[in-house]
């Protein structure tokens, strides 16, 4: 590790250049050391200011995920609804966020909703049982204030919670029992690239029914977001938002939206936008729910079992499971690459542990609360420390205490609800356009030159589309005689990524080849050496408060796979410890 430790336990430059470039994030000179590192405590106007911004950056996917999901739950019709959604997950966002940083890896990586989850949800939501009735897709019949209506969602968000709690379970017990590392043995990346990338594919639908709206704001939308983010990409923007190397930076894709957004306001107040629902168009004015901003509450806190108590679907259950599976792998990714972008040695397996295991008990929470989701690590937020290269944790806890206020701040929801349909359906276009290419870089580390791994990828990725889409259009043709066991395979076969990642799975598994081929050797190479027992990974990964120094006092105690592994040796690891300990927020 080229990292610098000074006697503070301070870790102040990324561990080199070709590091960072893998992830996007390579700057010339000094842009490799870091302002601060995951150990520093910024100035508290700073980790304010920074915390907002990460806020910003996590905003497009925490608000979409309820939007997408009100078309299932029969909400499309009910934005009073969609915003107290909204206030829930960023309310369980945050606390989960808190309980990551503090007690889970210790890595300053923000948690929110996943889409990885979304799919096997909606494909939930598309069996037959859980159709919505006709009517609610009128908006003259539909009265949301009536019992009737309460029912038909509600029972509906019931059943996702008791899969999400269900699911929850098996993922604290992988990471708590230490199996996600056995796990990861098995899982190369011509098993991930599949999964991943057809989360994204999945939702093409939804991104159309979206864009289709009006597909001249959809296309502005996606322009926008275009030219800030990519062909803007090294222009500062007069937007406050801060970069240590370049003062003005922002989250430019939430900039193409605000722009997309002011622009459908500006046309909505000359009336350019059609005025009658019949027309095509209509769906992009901005005054068609400004009713919810004053129906909203000011303050609002939501709390478990809002919606009423979980019930449980063991179709629903297993669907969730291959989208926590999912969730996981993607996780330990994203604890490596914040460790290299925050100048932390690379996360031991005991904080990889603790850190999936609290992942399951934030899908706890959120199914609990019920957000119609679970919570996972942020990748956007990952790449946001490499921009501006502040790694302290301590600024995402100030992440996480903004979105617990922004959950208990009712009208502040209502707002994103207003966003019209065409501009969300544009961000779409691009974020899920970015999720499956992300899939599909897993590949870089693979033999693609290889026949059997083009096999491979290629029927994995081709099956998993083929086979959902025929399975829609042919629900009756699963019937062994046990109901049970047919919603399973239902929700199991109609959704994409559990179909490709399963099919990958196997077949790199059981097709020879040797590690090299397979990109198993590269893929690893980055989850070698154990960093455990070292100076500098006590300083960042052992749990604060001194509870690591008392578990150390405890030979059976140092076994358990999320507990660091060995005792304190010496006098200036102890005191480093105690200093983690009592300074736990730093």
């Amino acid at each position: 590790l080229n990292q610098t430790v000074c006697l503070e336990g301070h870790f102040c430059d990324l561990s080199d250049t070709k590091d960072v470039e893998d992830v996007g994030t390579s700057l010339e000179g000094d842009a490799n050391k870091l302002a601060y590192c995951v150990t520093d405590v910024p100035p508290w106007y700073l980790c304010i200011f920074l915390g907002i911004q990460h806020c910003l950056t996590a905003f497009g996917g925490i608000i979409a995920i309820p939007i997408i999901l009100s078309q299932g739950l029969c909400l499309q019709h009910d934005a009073l609804t969609q915003s107290h959604l909204i206030s829930t997950i960023f309310f369980v966002s945050g606390i989960c966020t808190l309980l990551q940083v503090v007690f889970g890896v210790r890595l300053p990586i923000l948690q929110g909703g996943t889409f990885t989850l979304l799919a096997p949800s909606m494909a939930m939501l598309s069996m037959p049982e859980w159709t919505c009735p006709a009517w609610t897709h009128n908006a003259s019949l539909v009265n949301t204030t009536s019992p009737e209506f309460t029912e038909v969602w509600q029972t509906r968000m019931r059943a996702l919670q008791g899969s999400f709690i269900m699911g929850s379970l098996f993922q604290m017990f992988v990471g708590f029992s230490g199996l996600i590392g056995h796990f990861m043995r098995f899982i190369g990346p011509l098993t991930i690239a599949p999964t991943i990338s057809l989360i994204g594919l999945s939702l093409f639908d939804s991104a159309g029914t979206s864009a289709g709206y009006h597909w001249g704001v959809a296309v502005m939308t996606t322009a926008l977001i275009t030219l800030f983010s990519q062909y803007l990409r090294h222009i500062p923007v007069p937007i406050p938002a801060y970069s240590i190397h370049k003062k003005l930076q922002f989250t430019r894709v939430l900039l193409g939206i605000v722009f997309s957004w002011l622009i459908c306001y500006i046309l909505t107040a000359y009336d350019v936008l059609p005025t009658d629902p019949e027309n095509y168009g209509y769906l992009a004015r901005t005054d068609l729910k400004k009713d919810v901003i004053s129906k909203a509450p000011w303050i609002t806190f939501p709390y478990p079992c809002q919606w009423g108590m979980p019930t449980v679907s063991l179709a629903g259950a297993v669907g969730i499971l291959a989208g926590v599976i999912s969730s996981m792998i993607e996780s330990v990714g994203d604890y490596h690459a914040c460790a290299r972008l925050s100048g932390a040695p690379p996360p031991p397996k005991h904080a990889i542990n603790r850190g999936i295991g609290m992942e399951g008990l934030g899908c706890l929470l959120a199914g609990a609360w019920g957000t119609g989701n679970g919570t996972t690590s942020y990748s956007e937020n990952v790449g946001a420390l490499g921009i501006t290269k502040v790694g302290s944790r301590m600024v995402i806890l100030f992440s996480g205490v903004l979105m617990v206020v922004m959950g208990m701040m009712g009208k502040v929801a209502a707002i994103f609800t207003t966003i019209p349909e065409p501009v969300m359906g544009g961000m779409f276009l691009v974020m899920f356009g970015v999720i499956s290419a992300a899939g599909v870089s897993n590949l870089q580390y693979v033999n693609m030159n290889s026949s059997r791994n083009i096999f491979v990828f290629g029927f994995s990725m081709f099956s998993a589309l083929v086979i959902p889409n025929w399975i829609l259009k042919h629900p009756e043709a699963i019937s062994t005689g046990l109901v049970e066991l047919d919603q399973v395979l239902q929700v199991l076969l109609t959704t994409s990524m559990f179909v490709g990642g399963f099919i990958g799975f196997i077949l790199d598994n059981t097709i020879p080849g040797s590690k090299h081929e397979r990109g198993i050797l590269a893929w690893n190479e980055a989850h070698e050496g154990d960093f455990s027992n070292t100076l500098e990974s006590r300083e960042v990964y052992n749990l604060p408060f001194g509870i690591s120094t008392y578990f150390s006092s405890f030979p059976w105690l140092r076994h358990i796979p999320f507990c660091p592994p060995g005792p304190c040796t010496n006098s200036q690891t102890t005191l480093s410890t105690y200093n983690v300990g009592v300074h736990w927020w730093s």
